[in-house]
């Protein structure tokens, strides 16, 4: 069954305060959105059951790239185009420019948006592993004010979050201290363009003196939410890398996610390609770490 435009209402404010006041004045009424991308696959299966939407595409605050000395913060109606493109984002943050080169096609990075992706709560989203990694921060807004939270607490299961009924999410913020890192993003799909992820990996580590200083590992649709591994984190740093500790790893891996069976993919499947993910950022670590 398809949708009737004539059953929806869209509003655009034009700007913040106005978005603000929606919310707040009829609560859980009023769907934001920004790019669309999601949205709109819903509504062409005639399945949103929102049906009051409030564009904030024309919100130049939530449209804004802002670096300072100590952090990045990106709006949270910023493309992936936009995120692709810009300097700083694709130096410093390269796991976060991959992951948006991966989100659909050319015209989904137009039009999709950092803030919606993460409002979304998919696990499988591919730029939500990155955040973790990099220690994104939120803000939160709503009339009665703003809060910052740690990205890692936003999700509290499948499809469920922290975002109260009358906020929205204003900003991502990242730190400005892992240019030094070896990076290393992998997506595991059914083909190489516009597919969804069955596993995806952002990794970030650093050697001192042969051994692991600090390594960051999140993945992707092995969970109800995309997930750090704090168990392996701790098993790896402070070691060499070694073959016994990289098979010792791999298996660590497949006890600490929790993926399913689905239509894209087996838990089992999940499970081995997970740990092999792991195992190859190891071997990127021990060949490039030394010389970061």
């Amino acid at each position: 069954m398809r949708a009737d435009p004539a059953d929806y209402k869209l509003v655009s404010p034009g700007n913040l305060n106005a978005v603000l006041s929606l919310l707040a004045s009829e609560p859980s009424q009023w769907l934001p959105v920004a790019g669309g991308t999601d949205v709109m696959v819903l509504y062409s299966a005639g399945k949103l059951p929102n049906r009051q939407l409030l564009n904030l595409w024309n919100i130049p605050e939530l449209r804004q790239i802002e670096a300072s000395p100590d952090s990045v913060r990106i709006g949270a109606a910023c493309t992936y185009t936009a995120l692709r493109n810009h300097e700083i984002v694709s130096r410093e943050f390269p796991l976060l420019a991959t992951a948006a080169s991966w989100t659909g096609g050319i015209a989904n990075q137009n039009r999709g948006t950092l803030g919606g992706n993460i409002a979304n709560a998919s696990p499988a989203a591919d730029s939500l592993p990155a955040l973790l990694v990099y220690d994104a921060e939120l803000t939160l807004i709503s009339v009665r004010g703003e809060r910052r939270l740690a990205y890692r607490t936003f999700h509290t299961g499948y499809k469920k979050t922290v975002l109260a009924a009358d906020e929205l999410i204003r900003d991502i913020s990242l730190p400005r201290r892992f240019s030094e890192y070896v990076s290393y993003a992998r997506k595991v799909g059914a083909r190489n363009a516009q597919a969804i992820s069955k596993v995806c990996l952002a990794a970030l580590g650093q050697l001192a003196g042969g051994t692991i200083r600090d390594v960051r590992l999140a993945l992707g649709s092995v969970a109800p939410t995309p997930m750090r591994l704090p168990e392996t984190e701790r098993e790896l740093t402070g070691k060499k890398i070694e073959p016994s500790l990289v098979e010792t790893v791999r298996k660590n891996v497949t006890k600490e996610i929790r993926p399913i069976d689905d239509i894209r993919s087996t838990s089992r499947y999940r499970g081995a390609v997970a740990g092999n993910l792991v195992a190859e950022f190891l071997s990127k670590l021990a060949a490039e770490g030394a010389n970061t």
